[in-house]
């Protein structure tokens, strides 16, 4: 019986578990794998676990549980959902454009990971191509030995050719006067300088040397020498357009059936991350100096909480993993049965997100302090944030372990390629849906050939960022498509629901769903909905404003047209809310513009019978009761029709 209760054409996730491993899948992603490791580091290790906590609970789980609530009480995607509040339906649309410029991007970083995962695979008989510095791509600053630790070397002569291959001659030259002035006779030659001044005390004239993997994805991966900038972006690198195309396939392939197929692909991709993070956890502790990166890692300076800046990351980071105001989460939990628990789920995905990004950090800084040690450097001088940090210091510390480090690469590039398809999943899903929901008799019978049309699209979208310059645009996408947007995104979520359509009400829907709540979680959800969630993101943008910085890639710094085109990117998502809003005040004006649409509800009719008196059934008399049902609208997504509960059959006309 309750699978007779499914909504036949929209489609329900087929067991429980589909809906949280697509939500943890879609949470845990890339980012909790080098961008929250890189926010400890640079922001008090251990002491960034107490803004990013205390963030967690005001600001992340409040949100998430109201998307999933809102999402699962209507059925509908983001942008359908606005019945609730016609006048903020242009919060959905603003979601589903954030989604869709991110997905254009994010691909890219899995088509790295496949990219990175086939040359692996391929150097299993051999060495990784980025072991040592090739001349067909390195340049005269690559260098695969380790640094030399002068500290303990004895001969001088040694010590001296050794220095020597780590200095610009001609800034030596320029030198000399001063290094003769210090040691107090003449220096003519850099020959001459004392070793003990070369080493320590000529460090301005150190050459900014390359270790392999950086000339790899920088010279051969990506051929950014062969750019010139946004002005000169170059062709096209036909290898990383196969392999867009080849993960384009792949998203296609999973998204047809919609979430009767992804839902079955998360089981994997879900889980497989965590199975190479215990691995890659177990091999790093087992490697020399890994205890110089769990210290760094976890060594708390409680003086950088008095930075407001640290706890502007905290907020930011939580955006980022739990993913709230990207329409993800409304898009899935609206495929859930009516009475799933959605408070349950929200504490389960939320709690492994945060402890997941916790435990990559211990399995990163592992590897990090053992290429700490080969590389006679700090920890910090060998990690970085993003892209960077994936495809240059991961890569450089797999190719130096002691065993099968071919293997290693490929399972840890696999790994990034599962974590980068559960978030791509979602932002696809949330896209699709969005317009399928909003246009279902045009589009729900074609959402296959719909679904293709939007991963050919996103291919397309995707080519800029493959020529020989396509890491400055998306850099630039990722500096500003996903910043301020989804926190004024999420500002107005909290006002249309909350404010206007009333926390009273959307109180008494949570009841309709779950049943009567614990007192104090509910008053945890008053409190937090409406005031110290929308205070803490007011917080956040105003954090985020003052700590702004421009858009740049390295020591480049994106022109002043760039930069533009990214607050394009920004703010064109809160042009459409207020262009909506304007638009819909017009269209109905007051009040019944803030009076939510006769169609706002459950979706199935005896749902709304739970409470009679603030949901009518809607769909009683449109069929014909029996085995021939004719669909009079053109399209519905019920299962039941009205109190008599006649099963709604699909009919080939329909």
């Amino acid at each position: 019986m309750e699978k007779d209760k499914e909504i036949i054409e929209r489609g329900n996730w087929t067991g429980r578990l589909d809906f949280i491993l697509s939500c943890i899948g879609y949470c845990v992603g890339l980012g909790n794998v080098w961008r929250f490791p890189y926010l400890c580091f640079r922001n008090g290790g251990g002491a960034f676990l107490i803004p990013y906590s205390i963030m967690l609970f005001i600001a992340g789980i409040p949100l998430f549980f109201l998307e999933l609530s809102l999402g699962q009480f209507a059925s509908q995607g983001c942008i359908t959902v606005w019945a609730v509040n016609p006048m903020f339906m242009g919060v959905g649309w603003a979601m589903v454009m954030i989604s869709a410029i991110v997905s254009a991007y994010y691909n890219i970083i899995i088509m790295y990971s496949i990219y990175y995962m086939m040359a692996s695979f391929v150097s299993l008989d051999t060495q990784l191509p980025w072991h040592d510095c090739d001349p067909k791509w390195a340049s005269e600053l690559c260098r695969s030995d380790p640094y030399p630790d002068f500290k303990t070397m004895t001969d001088e002569s040694l010590i001296q050719h050794e220095a020597m291959r780590l200095k610009n001659k001609p800034c030596l030259s320029g030198l000399l006067p001063n290094i003769s002035s210090a040691v107090g006779f003449n220096v003519t030659m850099i020959e001459d300088i004392p070793n003990d001044i070369l080493v320590y005390n000529t460090t301005n004239c150190d050459l900014k040397l390359k270790v392999p993997s950086d000339e790899y994805w920088t010279r051969y991966v990506l051929r950014l020498h062969e750019a010139d900038g946004f002005g000169d972006m170059g062709g096209l690198s036909l290898k990383l357009t196969l392999c867009l195309l080849l993960a384009w396939v792949v998203i296609f392939f999973c998204l047809m059936k919609g979430i009767k197929s992804s839902g079955k692909v998360v089981y994997f991709t879900a889980t497989f991350p965590y199975i190479i993070l215990i691995a890659l956890l177990i091999r790093g502790v087992t490697l020399d100096g890994y205890e110089k990166g769990i210290k760094f890692y976890m060594t708390a300076d409680f003086e950088k909480l008095k930075e407001p800046k640290v706890w502007g990351d905290a907020a930011t980071q939580i955006f980022y993993s739990l993913g709230p105001a990207w329409g993800g989460l409304m898009t899935m939990a609206s495929y859930n049965k009516f009475k799933n628990n959605t408070v349950r789920d929200t504490f389960i995905v939320a709690l492994t997100n945060c402890a997941t990004s916790v435990f990559a950090g211990f399995a990163v800084f592992s590897l990090l302090g053992f290429m700490a040690t080969q590389l006679n450097r700090e920890v910090q001088d060998v990690v970085d944030a993003g892209p960077g940090l994936a495809f240059i210091a991961y890569p450089e510390g797999i190719a130096k372990m002691p065993f099968v480090p071919k293997l290693w690469a490929f399972l840890f590039f696999f790994m990034l390629f599962t974590l980068g398809l559960d978030s791509q999943f979602a932002m696809m899903e949330t896209v699709i849906s969005g317009f399928v929901d909003t246009f279902p008799s045009f589009l729900r019978p074609k959402k296959e050939l719909f679904t293709l049309f939007c991963c050919a699209i996103g291919f397309l979208a995707g080519l800029p960022q493959v020529t020989k310059g396509g890491i400055y645009l998306l850099t630039l996408v990722d500096w500003y498509a996903g910043s301020y947007n989804l926190m004024i995104v999420s500002i107005a979520e909290i006002v249309g629901v909350c404010y206007i359509y009333g926390v009273n009400n959307f109180r008494k829907d949570i009841e309709m769903m779950l049943g009567k709540q614990n007192i104090i979680l509910m008053s945890y959800w008053y409190c937090t909905w409406m005031f110290v969630t929308p205070v803490a993101i007011t917080f956040i943008v105003f954090m985020s404003a003052l700590s702004y910085t421009p858009a740049g890639y390295g020591d480049y710094e994106f022109p002043g047209y760039a930069q533009a085109l990214g607050w394009l990117m920004s703010l064109s998502p809160v042009a459409i809310i207020i262009v909506i809003m304007i638009a819909q005040i017009i269209r109905k004006g007051f009040p019944a513009v803030v009076k939510s649409e006769p169609n706002w509800g459950p979706a199935l009719d005896e749902d709304r019978a739970l409470d009679p008196i603030r949901y009518k059934p809607i769909r009683r008399g449109q069929y014909q009761p029996n085995n021939d049902i004719q669909d009079m609208n053109g399209h519905t997504n019920i299962a039941f029709i009205g109190d008599e509960k006649i099963k709604y059959i699909p009919h080939e006309s329909n």
